[in-house]
């Protein structure tokens, strides 16, 4: 998997599993699904995307996620 594809799965893992907090602990959890997407929206205007700085360090490979 490339830099792309690990950041796509990482952001839907993690509003899967807010929302599913949301729904079975206390509704507050959506206020972490509202991190995600304001990040997600932020990169897509800025370019930065601190988890592919940090998966660039790591050694993962650059790509395109289509």
């Amino acid at each position: 998997m490339n830099i792309d594809r690990v950041v796509f799965a990482v952001a839907g893992s993690f509003v899967v599993l807010s929302v599913l907090l949301s729904q079975l602990h206390h509704i507050y959890w959506l206020g972490f699904t509202a991190f995600v997407g304001i990040n997600m929206l932020q990169a897509a205007f800025t370019g930065f995307c601190p988890l592919a700085m940090i998966l660039r360090k790591l050694g993962v490979p650059h790509g395109t996620a289509l």
